[in-house]
């Protein structure tokens, strides 16, 4: 029998942990073909959500990802991101939590490796 990740339920105890102690828990994605989240907050193949009670609605985290509805910019939108491309929980308010890392898929690799260089300035 294979062993489960320990990552699903080091984000829920962390939610927990947050909930309990009146701050709010902050999840970090690697942005992939798999996650669905809003767009134009995505910065660098990364975006940080909020993912308290107050900020989401229908909050789901199971052991293949997490799912919830939340306002961006007043219009709701679904979100789901699988546990794979999730790259750290923490408390936005004393930073404590766990960073994991977060394999590249390998279209996110042949996208990167067929970028244009940016131009050296000096």
């Amino acid at each position: 029998m294979s062993e489960q990740s320990a990552k699903p339920y080091l984000v829920r105890a962390i939610c927990e942990w947050c909930a309990d102690n009146g701050l709010t828990p902050y999840l970090a994605v690697k942005v992939n073909a798999e996650t669905r989240v809003p767009i134009a907050y995505v910065k660098n193949g990364e975006i940080v959500l909020n993912i308290g009670v107050s900020a989401t609605r229908r909050l789901t985290i199971d052991n293949d990802g997490v799912r919830f509805s939340a306002r961006f910019s007043g219009a709701s939108q679904e979100v789901s991101v699988p546990m794979s491309a999730v790259a750290g929980i923490f408390a936005k308010e004393t930073g404590y939590g766990f960073a994991f890392t977060v394999a590249q898929s390998p279209a996110a690799s042949l996208a990167a490796a067929s970028a244009p260089a940016e131009p050296d300035i000096d």
